[in-house]
């Protein structure tokens, strides 16, 4: 057996132990509830990944093999998709959801934090399945791949090519020496973060079961709820405005935190990504807040102001949770909201989509064209917090954003097989890929999608990972190139 794969199993099997024992809080709730079907449902995928795991970390010692790029992503992709897989074991061995292609649907829409469900009647599950529902989303929202790369030093294995294939979180900041370093201490910032919208919620009148439901769809920017009407079940601007301002700041980059601990958080408005970020929100929420209130005849400034605000964070955050139902707003609001599914969080957050700094530069790019057209022999750099970005990094922006429209189209043709409606295909691969959760028509923020049949189940769950991965990780995979040794580094 290679040393590649030697290394690769035993970082599957360091996965395999990380989610035995993230199972076993619901484990707990389960004894607790008196749910029997749950307490064996989860005994059985704890005690087997224990087992597996232990076997894969402790029967391949670690060999002077050193982990490439090209390895990274394929360990990444594959712990993913494990992930998802062991993920969604409890729903099917607890008779929750029976659907095998349910099942992985749910799952990889909470790893992924992409917030979709199949589920018509949320609230009969268990309150053990409803929590590792979600838990699910805490664990995916900084990334399982950088939590355990932050471990694997204490295992003797270098995590920072493994965490660079996985770039939705902060893994490629260099503000300490060593990656595990950086890992360790973000992962205390979102700790923290937790930790307070736990606290507020709980302030607010929530039990402790959903406040801690809804700060982990909240910081993981994942959107699951325990209730059918998701956030509007409460009935309480207090709960929303403090979701909404947790959700608005879980997707600014969190390396952002980190500086601001030691040169004070308006160091924040310094970056130009995070400026663009909140220029968008404020802009969209005053149109839209402004507009629907002329629509609906200059009534209730108030609500109209707060529904524009949460729905708003909600969809350029790719949470998904839901006040009001955004498809039944008048052509023009919809329009800006479907406009929000282009952009999605900061770069280095839990947040989806785009990425508010590809779309900034792109838009640099644009400004840069005129310029060029009305004054060819201008030097007209692209530039980003005052450094010239070189060549390599705007065409790779270019890149990612054409190879993310050609997946959205890809992704919608075969969604049509089903036969639904265009809307509604297109702006499910919009979210799928975008981890937004919510689409329109068929599948709005009223709806689910558990009218898709097991093959777009698949194609869904095929582009919440890849998108969360940044397409070219699991792209990357189906290239010749990459099976060729000596043609990829």
């Amino acid at each position: 057996m290679s040393d590649k794969i030697r290394t690769t199993l035993r970082i599957e099997g360091s996965l395999l132990l990380v989610l035995a024992f993230s199972m076993v809080i619901p484990l707990l709730i389960a004894f607790f509830e008196n749910e029997t079907d749950c307490i064996r449902a989860f005994l059985l995928v704890i005690i087997s990944c224990t087992i597996l795991g232990l076997i894969l970390f402790t029967s391949f010692n670690l060999s002077r093999y050193k982990i490439k790029s090209r390895d990274g992503f394929l360990i990444v992709s594959i712990s993913w998709f494990i992930a998802s897989l062991i993920g969604s074991l409890p729903f099917i061995l607890s008779g929750s959801i029976p659907s095998f292609a349910d099942a992985f649907f749910e799952s990889c829409s909470g790893f992924t934090t992409t917030g979709s469900s199949i589920l018509t009647d949320i609230e009969v599950l268990p309150r053990s399945i409803l929590f590792w529902r979600s838990f699910t989303h805490w664990l995916g929202g900084m990334g399982i791949i950088v939590f355990i790369t932050a471990l694997l030093p204490v295992f003797g294995i270098n995590g920072q090519l493994i965490a660079n294939s996985e770039t939705t979180g902060p893994t490629k900041s260099k503000m300490l020496a060593k990656f595990s370093d950086v890992s360790r201490s973000l992962y205390k910032i979102y700790l923290a973060m937790t930790l307070a919208e736990f606290i507020l919620l709980k302030l607010g009148g929530l039990t402790w079961f959903d406040s801690a439901i809804h700060t982990f769809g909240t910081v993981g920017t994942g959107g699951l709820s325990s209730y059918n009407d998701s956030i509007s079940h409460f009935n309480s601007s207090y709960v929303e405005l403090v979701i909404a301002i947790f959700m608005l700041l879980a997707a600014i980059n969190f390396g952002l935190y980190f500086t601001a601990r030691k040169r004070g958080i308006l160091s924040i408005l310094k970056d130009e990504e995070a400026r663009f970020y909140l220029l968008i929100i404020t802009f969209v929420t005053a149109v839209i807040a402004f507009y629907n209130w002329a629509f609906d005849g200059f009534v209730q400034i108030g609500e109209k102001l707060l529904n524009a605000f949460f729905q708003v964070v909600s969809i350029i955050t790719t949470t998904g949770y839901m006040t009001d139902d955004f498809d039944a707003w008048p052509t023009f609001s919809r329009m800006m909201i479907l406009c929000l599914f282009f952009i999605g969080g900061c770069s280095s957050s839990t947040g989806g989509g785009v990425k508010a700094v590809r779309v900034l530069v792109a838009l640099k790019l644009v400004r840069r064209g005129i310029s060029l057209k009305l004054h060819p022999n201008r030097i007209a750099p692209v530039t980003l917090n005052d450094r010239e970005l070189g060549s390599d990094v705007t065409i790779n922006i270019s890149n990612f954003i054409f190879t993310y429209l050609t997946i959205i189209f890809a992704g919608a043709l075969l969604l049509s097989i089903n036969g639904y409606d265009f809307i509604t295909n297109f702006t499910t691969s919009i979210s799928c890929i975008g981890n937004i959760g919510p689409g329109f028509n068929l599948t709005g923020p009223t709806m689910n999608y558990a009218f898709f049949s097991d093959f777009s189940k698949y194609i869904c769950s095929f582009l919440m990972i890849t998108g969360r991965l940044e397409l070219f990780t699991v792209l990357t995979l189906f290239s010749k190139y990459y099976w060729n040794s000596d043609k990829v580094s």
